[in-house]
């Protein structure tokens, strides 16, 4: 009987459609992948500290550990641990029984996992970009695409519960800010993807058969390299942008300050897509003789950069200031979702500016290891945003909290490690050191101090990461209970028991305001 009841076990966290499995999935999957990036990353940083001799790699396999590097960080750390956190908690907070086409949804964590894979088993293969062996980079190009449509297919969830599962006189402008966030992060997802997807096709069809419009192998990065660079990280962040402004006023105990102000914020971020579909110069139209002519050729300089670089930054900076102004005459709690949470999204906004900079053609920063200075930022950053979140939303989701003494430190290693792997990165292309080189670049100044305080900073958000999924995972299963409501929430997910059951809600819940929760205790009112 055990071991049946085991077996069954297994098999429903390899069959559920339930949005909290297929959540936690995704969570458990993203730590373990960014643990693997961060290994990576410490890996290729040592190797730049000595820049006359390969160490530890050798030139052929350098620029394929930089590739599964970054390709780990990202897709398969930060962003599965956004999209578990998505999927666990908005039919939550939305009111809902479920996640809308939660099969779907189910089937694209597959997808994705097996996409994700396979390319990191092309890229050991030397099939990444620039990868020697023809199969294997045909392996990888293929591999990409089912890892996109994947996260199409959650993504596309996602939206549609946003849209259409919410509790009855829930509108869009009263349903939680991280659900709000949601729905933003998963449109613009969905408006990039079909281009990422498209590029990388032109690409398998050119390197398969003819190799001479898109560059071969050595194209790869060229044509979609900017699905790993900014600022089509912002829109990866998008979604933990609005766990910061749900957790913030319950920190503080207070309302958010300007709500409407910290919906346009993230909703401005999400102009950030533009760069992940177009990529040629914006032309007005008004060129012609005379006074508008220098002014129309001004203006088409000036709009596109405004779009893809200003204007997101400054919907962080909105970001920033609403939850200021929240916790101006709050007393908030010392707790580890806020010391992640505002650590995380002041190294996002470090990673913006700093890339406003890069976007500059005649800072001379194209082409540097500056432009992995911003990457590091924007995405230790988000991933500190999805720890604080899981410290956050992880006693809902499994009934057990993580102790604050324990993680706050964590957070504050963590930014030590971030801050370090970022900063002397900037500073290092300054000075021209080459991005994607791991050896024979020379420069004046110290550039192994720089490229020793990157691997120093590797090393201690390596450490810190190991230490948050160790405490996590103790927590989780032998940590002290929760109760349904441990931070004293307003939204509707709090309303539930710890875990919740299967169908989340056993009535349906009827809301007349943004913090239906917070109504329900005024009015002495009971949810199950």
């Amino acid at each position: 009987m055990p071991e049946s009841a085991s077996t069954s076990s297994v098999a429903n966290w390899f069959t559920s459609a339930d949005h909290k499995v297929v959540g936690r999935l995704f969570i458990g999957s993203g730590f373990v992948g960014f643990l693997g990036g961060l290994v990576l990353a410490v890996l290729v940083a040592f190797e730049r500290i000595d820049a006359e001799g390969y160490q530890l790699l050798d030139k052929g396999a350098g620029s394929q550990v930089l590739a599964a590097a970054r390709l780990l960080l990202t897709y398969g750390g930060v962003v599965p641990m956004v999209i578990g956190l998505v999927i666990a908690v908005v039919p939550l907070q939305l009111g809902s029984r479920s996640l809308a086409f939660s099969r779907t949804a189910a089937s694209g964590f597959w997808m994705w996992l097996t996409g994700l894979g396979l390319a990191i088993a092309s890229i050991i293969g030397n099939g990444g970009p620039g990868g020697g062996e023809a199969e294997m980079v045909d392996l990888y190009l293929a591999s990409t695409v089912v890892m996109y449509l994947g996260l199409g297919m959650v993504a596309l969830s996602v939206a549609v519960t946003a849209l259409t599962s919410r509790a009855p006189g829930m509108g869009l402008l009263r349903a939680p800010m991280f659900s709000w966030a949601s729905l933003v992060g998963a449109v613009t997802l969905l408006m990039a993807l079909p281009a990422l997807i498209g590029t990388t096709i032109y690409l398998y069809v050119d390197h398969r058969y003819a190799r001479a419009g898109f560059g071969g192998n050595y194209g790869i990065g060229d044509w979609v390299g900017w699905s790993l660079s900014q600022p089509f990280t912002y829109v990866l962040a998008i979604p933990v942008l609005g766990f910061v402004l749900d957790m913030v006023p319950v920190m503080g105990r207070t309302r958010l300050a300007q709500r409407t102000a910290g919906n346009v914020a993230v909703g401005v971020v999400g102009v950030a897509v533009i760069t992940a579909v177009v990529h040629s110069t914006v032309t007005l139209p008004w060129e012609g003789d005379g006074f508008f002519s220098g002014i129309g050729d001004k203006i088409a300089d000036l709009l596109p950069f405004a779009l893809l670089n200003l204007v997101p930054l400054l919907g962080l900076l909105g970001v920033l200031a609403t939850a200021v102004l929240t916790l101006k005459s709050a007393k908030p709690r010392v707790a580890a979702p806020l010391a992640f949470g505002v650590l995380g999204l002041l190294m996002i906004l470090l990673g913006a500016a700093s890339h406003v900079l890069y976007a500059i053609e005649d800072a001379g920063l194209r082409g540097t290891i500056y432009e992995a200075g911003s990457y590091v930022a924007v995405t230790f950053g988000t991933a500190m945003l999805a720890f604080g979140a899981v410290c956050y939303w992880g006693p809902k989701l499994w009934g057990r909290t993580i102790s604050d003494k324990a993680a706050i430190p964590l957070a504050l290693l963590a930014f030590l490690g971030t801050v370090l792997g970022s900063i002397p990165y900037m500073i290092a292309g300054f000075a021209d050191q080459p991005a994607g080189a791991l050896d024979e670049f020379v420069y004046d100044g110290p550039q192994e101090f720089w490229n020793l305080l990157t691997t120093a900073g590797f090393v201690l958000t390596l450490l810190s990461a190991l230490a948050f999924v160790a405490l996590a995972a103790r927590s989780f299963t032998e940590g002290d209970a929760a109760g349904d409501d441990p931070w004293d929430g307003t939204t509707l997910e709090w309303a539930t028991s710890s875990p919740p059951p299967a169908d989340n809600f056993s009535d349906v819940i009827v809301v007349g305001s943004d913090h239906p929760l917070a109504d329900m205790k005024n009015n002495s009112g009971k949810v199950g």
